[in-house]
């Protein structure tokens, strides 16, 4: 007789699990509030956090081979580096959607920066700036800021 394993039937519940539960299985995984971005992140994160703690996590050595990978793509560039560190940053490829006075407005997170309408764009706030008109922080106006950290 053999145990059958119960986390790749955990994995595929992700997929159909309603944004409230994912955001409290994160609170129950993650020890905090869930990020603001779309479900396909929370998705992919939850479904690594579930396996490292079922299955292990990265070795040390492993970590530290990746560290100096990226070092070794950044040049030891402090800029690159701070942008590889952001754990905050959407990743390539999410869509942020917000809505203002009735039109939806869709921008690409890109590895740059951010796409709107076509064009590129280095900060959100640019962005956030071309739609009202005036000056906001982008990552407010696209719902990106933790309120509870931005006190902070």
């Amino acid at each position: 007789m053999t145990i059958s394993d119960p986390i790749p039937a955990r994995l595929a519940a992700l997929k159909t699990s309603p944004m409230p539960d994912l955001k409290q299985q994160w609170r129950d995984l993650f020890d905090g509030e869930p990020p603001p971005f779309n479900r396909r992140y929370l998705e992919s994160r939850l479904a690594c956090r579930i396996q490292e703690l079922a299955y292990g996590g990265l070795k040390p050595e492993t970590i530290r081979r990746l560290e100096r990978l990226g070092e070794e793509l950044d040049g030891g560039d402090r800029k690159k580096r701070s942008i590889r560190l952001d754990r905050d940053r959407p990743i390539t490829g999410t869509r942020l959607l917000r809505e203002w006075q009735g039109v939806e407005y869709v921008v690409t997170v890109t590895a740059d920066g951010f796409e709107w309408q076509g064009r590129p764009y280095k900060s959100l706030s640019a962005i956030a700036r071309a739609i009202t008109g005036t000056r906001w922080n982008g990552w407010t106006f696209f719902g990106l800021r933790n309120h509870r950290r931005a006190g902070a």
